[in-house]
This record gives structure tokens, C-alpha cells and sequence, in this order.
């Protein structure tokens, strides 16, 4: 299997400061943003790197230009080099972000700790679509064919009755950030039968998306009939619309990962996800 590279995951639209920009200008942009630091770029080359520890450094001195203080040059990472190259340098050097440049030295992107989880997530989704792929081939006597494809979410027909509010939260906040693990589903005359990622393809919905990326099995007889699809129709499932959310109580991911905190803080973090969350959604 080909290694993926960083140009696969970087994200390609990236905000940086200049070296004009004062320190208390910097300051506030990190601020007023979700991130710890930020490339320092001018005419689109790469100059620099700034975080906020730097900035500190620096503070007594609010109106000096980034380009009297900034450290010059910064570890950096090219399109093609590996994931595991470039996960060896944020490791090795206790970064969180690593810009990415061309054979000019212009900046093209930026890679984080995030998107080097969002590639080991998907590195391990051939297996688990192969098992699935046996296993459904065995049980009703049929081949699937493994396509890649982009597919509508209201054709979606799902085969689990319940879904969480908090994960669906949680799964809308990853899907935001770039972590659009693919569902996996099986091909039908009348939509997509979801094998695997309920919360994923509902908090798609609720966002208002109208396609999602799936691995697709078409079998090669679409008139045989699946026992998932016996099951769905059994628990009157038919569209995503059918799929109860549960508001009351925690999916057991959440359950595991929050059991830590105090559940002040428990709940104070799930609240902060609903209102970022609310504030970005769609105008209906």
C-alpha cells in the first residue's frame, strides 16, 4: 500500500501573520482564533514561525513589529514527504503545527497533530471494510465490489435505531475540522444501506450537508435481499428521519472519555461544544 504524504492531509488554506504586523496585532489574532500560533509569511514566502510562548517573551513591548523580534527560519515539511516523517518531527520536536512549502520555500499548507490522527483513523479503515465485506458476502451469498464515492445523504437509509446527541456534537465538531472519516455502506435499488457510521452521516445531516464520502459495496445481485435490510425494516427505518436521538443520557464513548472530570466541567465542555456548534450552524 503507497505511504500517504503530508500533501494528502495539510490544510491548504492557511492563515499566518506578517512581519509587519506588531506584537500586540499578532496577540490578538491568536486570541480571536483557534489556534497557538501562526506561520509569519510575506509575498508568500515562508519567514518564520510564531506562538503564543514566543509572544510573551515580548510582551512589555507591545509595538514592536514581529520583524525586529521573530526567530528566523522554522522546521518545515514538503508535500511529498511521509506522514510518519512528518509525524516523527512533531513528536520529536513537541510541535503541534508544521508548515508545509514548495521547492520555493512558499508556503502551500500546514499540517497539525490533528491531521496526523485524522490519517491514522483513516489508514485503518481498508481492514475493517474488508471485514465487513466478508462477512456480508458470506451471509447472504453474494460478491461486493469496493468503490470510493461522494454519496447524497438524503439517500442514506439507516440500520440503527438510536443515535447520541452528545457524539453527534462531538462527530459535527470533527467533521468542521477536516475528520470526514467515510461511512461505510452497502449499494440498494432505493439508496445507500449505512453498515457503519450512524452519528457521522446524522451530524452530516444536521449540518446541512448534502453529500458525505462513503466506501461503497455494490453487490453483484441487488435483488437479493440483506439481513440488515430485513432487520431496518423490521424497526420501521427507512430514512435518517427514522433514527431517534437520544438527548438524555451519554453515548458510552463520551461516557468513558469525561469520566475524569468533575461533571460540572463535563457538562461545561459539552455546553461549549452545543453553543459553538449553534453559532456556526446554517441559517434555516
Amino acid at each position: 500500500m503507497a505511504t500517504s504524504t503530508v500533501g494528502e492531509y495539510m490544510i491548504r488554506d492557511v492563515q499566518y501573520v506578517t512581519p509587519d504586523m506588531t506584537i500586540m496585532q499578532v496577540r490578538d489574532k491568536i486570541i480571536n482564533s483557534n489556534f497557538h500560533g501562526f506561520p509569519i509569511v510575506e509575498n508568500g514566502y515562508l519567514l518564520g514561525y510564531v506562538t503564543a510562548k514566543e509572544l510573551l517573551k515580548h510582551i512589555k513591548n507591545p509595538g514592536a513589529k514581529m520583524r525586529e523580534v521573530m526567530n528566523r527560519g522554522t522546521l518545515c515539511a514538503i508535500p511529498s514527504m511521509s506522514i510518519d516523517d512528518a509525524t516523527r518531527i512533531l513528536f520529536r520536536y513537541g510541535l503541534r503545527n508544521l508548515p508545509v512549502v514548495d521547492e520555493d520555500k512558499k508556503l502551500v499548507g500546514i499540517i497539525s497533530n490533528i491531521d496526523i490522527v485524522r490519517s491514522q483513523i483513516e489508514k485503518s479503515r481498508p481492514g475493517k471494510v474488508m471485514t465487513v465485506k466478508s462477512f456480508m458476502e458470506q451471509q447472504n451469498g453474494i460478491r461486493l465490489r469496493v468503490s470510493n464515492q461522494e454519496i447524497p445523504v438524503d439517500e442514506v437509509i439507516p440500520t440503527q435505531k438510536e443515535v447520541y446527541m452528545d457524539e453527534l456534537i462531538g462527530r459535527q465538531y470533527e467533521i468542521k475540522r477536516g475528520l470526514n472519516e467515510p461511512l461505510i455502506v452497502i449499494k440498494r435499488l432505493n439508496g445507500y444501506l449505512c453498515v457503519d457510521g450512524h452519528h457521522r452521516i446524522m451530524a452530516a445531516k444536521r449540518m446541512g450537508l448534502k453529500t458525505f464520502k462513503a466506501i461503497v459495496l455494490e453487490p453483484n445481485n441487488m435483488n437479493v435481499i440483506l439481513g440488515l435490510e430485513r432487520t431496518a425494516e423490521k424497526w420501521g427505518l427507512h430514512t435518517l428521519d427514522d433514527v431517534k436521538i437520544i438527548e438524555g443520557a451519554k453515548h458510552p464513548f463520551m461516557e468513558i472519555t469525561t469520566m475524569l472530570l468533575p461533571q460540572e466541567q463535563a457538562d461545561g465542555l459539552n455546553e461549549r461544544l452545543i453553543d459553538s456548534n449553534k453559532a456556526n450552524a446554517p441559517d434555516s
